[in-house]
């Protein structure tokens, strides 16, 4: 008994009550996370997540920093970089300048992420085969969902918890507990967040960089606005920084740009020890990011491969088609650059930065605006947040490409997504303002109003938790079982083509190839080669053909059915041959080299071909 009563007594009277709003709290996160796993979460369903995931595999395997993932572009610009290294001109033999018939080099990619993941395979049970038998990951005996998209969802889950932990002590920091707290519950509501979080992005992993920036930026200010004892401080602390957004640079191309906004904070700074902080800042920047920048000029001749064109998608190549060309005419134009600025900048601004943290919460931050805070430090770091807004919007105007159509908001484009917990604590500052100015006559009416604020702050959240639950599978074309099945007619160093190479490339764990522009040559175009033979017959052989439902769909089809040379003509000939019982080798018209058809596939509006039926 005695035992008994020491506890009761800790837990009334010495602090023991703040363990047990711990234990509440923690019981309350495990409870959201499973109940959102349970009904909400899904499979991949982006083409940068399994891109990720494919490269992070092949890091893991000891393939070194290649993919299996081949765009056309890329084959490109690495056979160019090695006929240029060769000191030799273009020629029309079967030499292997892009490096297909070896494991092809990624150059479309940022490595940090895909480091990270490749590190997470080495240490948990990864199991890329379906699962028919296992609980939560099986139904009845059918794959359900996919054990290793889960795997690093629950990992960036984890990131996500870390961000909420670092934006609580930032916020402690600069305002007050209270403030600090509501935020917190306010961000680990956030619906996009956990959209994020779930999707296999490198959003998670950004975003802690990012406030561990902010945490950086934050303590740098108070070092320049009150000098301590050590002199090296603020030097320590820019170089910090600056690696920071090197590091983060590395994890997304884009976030690179925040060392325009972090070295404005600094120079609008007081002190004279400013300078040496930005210029340490700028070396660290530097040191962290030139070696890869080599590293990707010396493969492609470029310094950030294919992704450094995202600026010309939109503005002179409409859709994917850039990246599906194997010798595209690249030329910058400044006035269609401008253009599409312009243009997403009007996107932008109607939908996606107006749900940045949620409708009130934005709502609140720009509210916020107009308020003068007494704190200079809390003005600052507005201030900062400010740049950092302006900065990310141009760059997400200016690198939006076709997979933020593909996936609208979820996206690896969603720049403006990594401000969203600043821009939450601004909001839940800004609700306490305005809280304090209401006479209330009694206190619990205050704690209501808390709760309401949350409440609706977390409602998105909520509604999508509720009944009916949804499917695991985040569209048809991305069906783990019916790819790995199809990649498995191949062997492992065969060569396939694909609308989704990169759903191939992880489910499937073969070497996959977009789809280039054209099936074959045009009639009126005899000097079109951006087909399929310019890879088969000059590169390495294609042995399989698979195209998803969303290659067979009526949309896809309208924008291949271009001639006589598209892909959408190619389908339309098969699907009428179907029905007939003719010889493989009629099966599918014309020259084209893989004439065995998998008629199963094609009951399940997917077409499989074969240079011979393996099946």
């Amino acid at each position: 008994m005695p035992f008994l009563q020491d506890i009761i007594h800790k837990v009334e009277v010495a602090g023991g009550v703040r363990y047990v709003r711990y234990a509440l709290a923690a019981l309350t996160a495990l409870l959201v996370i499973v109940a959102y796993n349970v009904r909400v979460a899904k499979n991949f369903g982006t083409q940068e997540a399994m891109d990720a995931a494919q490269l992070a595999r092949n890091l893991a395997e000891g393939d070194g920093y290649s993919t299996k993932f081949v765009r056309p572009f890329s084959m490109h610009l690495v056979s160019r970089r090695t006929l240029e290294k060769a000191g030799r001109q273009e020629s029309h033999e079967p030499a292997d300048y892009a490096r297909i018939r070896e494991p092809h080099p990624d150059i479309s990619n940022a490595p940090v992420y895909p480091l990270v993941l490749a590190g997470l395979m080495k240490v948990l049970p990864f199991h890329y085969e379906v699962m028919r038998s296992q609980p939560f990951f099986s139904s009845s005996g059918r794959p359900w969902r996919h054990q290793p998209d889960f795997l690093i969802s629950w990992f960036n889950q984890f990131l996500f918890l870390a961000v909420v932990a670092v934006t609580f002590f930032w916020a402690r920091r600069l305002f007050d507990a209270t403030v600090a707290a509501t935020a917190a519950v306010a961000l680990f509501g956030s619906e996009i967040l956990w959209r994020f979080s779930s999707s296999g992005l490198s959003t998670m992993l950004l975003l802690l960089i990012c406030m561990g920036l902010v945490w950086c930026l934050t303590s740098l200010d108070q070092e320049l606005d009150e000098p301590g004892p050590g002199a090296a401080t603020p030097l320590a602390l820019g170089g910090i920084a600056g690696a920071l957004i090197g590091l983060g640079a590395l994890t997304r191309y884009g976030f690179g740009m925040m060392i325009v906004p972090a070295l404005l904070f600094i120079w609008l700074a007081a002190g004279a020890r400013k300078i040496p902080a930005a210029l340490a800042m700028a070396a660290a920047f530097a040191i962290v990011l030139v070696p890869w920048v080599i590293r990707n000029y010396d493969v492609s001749g470029t310094p950030f491969g294919t992704a450094g064109f995202a600026l010309l998608h939109g503005a002179g190549f409409s859709g994917h088609e850039l990246e599906r060309s194997l010798n595209p005419d690249v030329q910058f134009g400044i006035r269609a650059l401008v253009h599409k600025l312009l243009a997403n900048s009007r996107l932008l601004l109607g939908s996606e930065f107006f749900v940045l943290a949620g409708g009130w919460a934005t709502a609140l931050f720009l509210a916020s605006l107009l308020i003068g805070f007494r704190n200079r430090r809390i003005r600052r770091m507005r201030l900062f947040l400010l740049l950092s807004l302006g900065t990310l919007f141009v760059t997400q105007a200016l690198g939006r490409t076709e997979l933020s159509a593909d996936s609208p908001l979820i996206n690896s484009e969603n720049y403006l997504a990594v401000l969203i917990p600043m821009v939450m604590v601004y909001a839940v500052a800004l609700f306490y303002i305005l809280l304090d100015q209401i006479q209330l006559p009694f206190r619990q009416l205050r704690f209501a109003a808390v709760g309401i604020f949350v409440l609706l702050l977390w409602l998105p959240l909520i509604q999508v938790m509720l009944p009916p639950r949804g499917h695991p599978l985040a569209l048809p074309a991305y069906y783990p079982p019916a790819i790995q099945t199809a990649a498995g007619y191949f062997k492992e160093r065969e060569l396939m083509m694909s609308d989704v190479p990169w759903a191939v490339a992880w489910y499937g764990n073969r070497q996959c190839l977009w789809l280039t522009l054209n099936a074959v040559r045009p009639p009126d175009d005899p000097t079109n080669e951006e087909t399929f033979f310019a890879v088969n017959d000059l590169q390495k052989t294609i042995n399989g053909l698979y195209l998803s439902q969303q290659g067979m769909d009526v949309r896809l089809q309208s924008e291949l059915l271009r001639g006589d040379g598209s892909w959408g003509q190619l389908i339309l000939n098969v699907l009428l041959r179907r029905g007939r019982d003719l010889p493989a080798e009629q099966a599918v018209p014309g020259a084209f080299p893989l004439k065995a058809v998998n008629r199963a596939y094609l009951a399940d509006r997917q077409l499989l071909l074969a240079d011979w039926a393996r099946w």
